[in-house]
């Protein structure tokens, strides 16, 4: 962890627990040795002007002084990437949603993301999010959904399923709203089939609210169900992949993250080899295939011979002309 991350995260610990923290919990929190903690402490201390004081010599419990801590800011840009990322993604859905619901409940950030940036604000607009594979949303159907998960109320709509282009009448009690690759989903317990399901907000018409409180589904099993699969295709595993990347390619890969229960192997050749879990293979397949022959799928021969098929046929079609 970079000093400007652990001085970020000691300060947000510090402003949280207002009678103090014990050294050995900021070391564990910010992964590092007692004197380096002491370092990045005086650090806050002298240079930046936190309010900091300590009980005990040596020093054994540290915490900011009340009457200071709330009035009191890192200066400049303390941010991580992820909160960086959440501030601008904040700031252009405020500045999309305007006067709705969600606006109306972001709209108290913005003064805040200014206070955080300070000067620095009046250049947030060189910082964009770009959108580069989201589809259409509407609006209406995306504040309703929001209202159904943050209420707790079941939540009935039609549903026109991509793959079929069918219409479906369901009424699902919401659990979660989740965002992945640029579009908004719904993880949802559906009486009818007695299973958790996603639904795709873009694929979601005429929503209503009903007056039922929906069946609340324990996090912890949400955790289990429905992220144990790769990417957006929710489930229990039922396979794992093992993926080689050539070493061109693995510059790259090493650096990037799958899966939570991913693992990576560097060969003899240089050829870099990505284990992980899958349900269904569908976004698997088509994120390998972004690499091209620089990736080839060793197993599970099923895996292997799914995007045989799919590159034949893509092969198919040039070789038509």
């Amino acid at each position: 962890m970079e000093r400007t991350e652990r001085i970020a995260l000691l300060h947000g610990l510090l402003t949280r627990n207002r009678y103090g923290l014990s050294n050995d919990r900021l070391m564990r929190e910010a992964e590092c040795s007692r004197s380096t903690l002491y370092r990045d402490l005086s650090f806050m201390r002298d240079t930046l002007g936190a309010p900091l004081e300590h009980e005990g010599d040596p020093a054994r419990i540290w915490r900011y002084v009340n009457r200071d801590a709330s009035a009191f800011q890192l200066p400049g840009v303390w941010l991580s990437a992820d909160e960086l990322y959440a501030l601008m993604l904040a700031q252009q859905v405020l500045q999309r949603t305007g006067a709705g619901l969600l606006g109306q409940a972001l709209g108290p950030l913005q003064p805040r993301i200014h206070k955080i940036l300070g000067d620095k604000a009046r250049r947030l607009d060189r910082l964009r999010v770009l959108r580069t594979q989201a589809r259409n949303g509407n609006q209406t159907v995306f504040r309703i959904v929001t209202e159904s998960v943050l209420e707790g109320r079941q939540l009935r709509f039609t549903y026109q399923a991509r793959s079929t282009q069918q219409e479906r009448q369901r009424l699902v009690s919401p659990q979660r709203l989740i965002h992945h690759k640029d579009n908004w989903y719904l993880d949802a317990w559906d009486p009818e089939q007695s299973a958790l399901r996603r639904f795709a907000l873009d694929r979601i018409h005429k929503p209503e609210l009903s007056a039922e409180a929906a069946i609340d589904i324990p996090s912890a099993e949400l955790d289990t169900h429905q992220e144990a699969g790769y990417g957006i295709f929710a489930g229990p595993i039922t396979a794992t992949a093992v993926i080689h990347f050539t070493p061109h390619a693995a510059r790259w890969i090493a650096d990037e993250h799958w899966h939570p229960a991913q693992r990576q192997r560097l060969l003899p050749d240089g050829t870099l080899e990505l284990t992980l879990p899958y349900a269904n293979p569908r976004e698997l397949l088509m994120d390998v295939q972004r690499y091209g022959a620089d990736a080839e799928i060793i197993a599970p021969t099923e895996l292997r011979e799914h995007m045989r098929a799919m590159l034949a046929a893509a092969l198919g079609r040039y070789a038509a002309g």
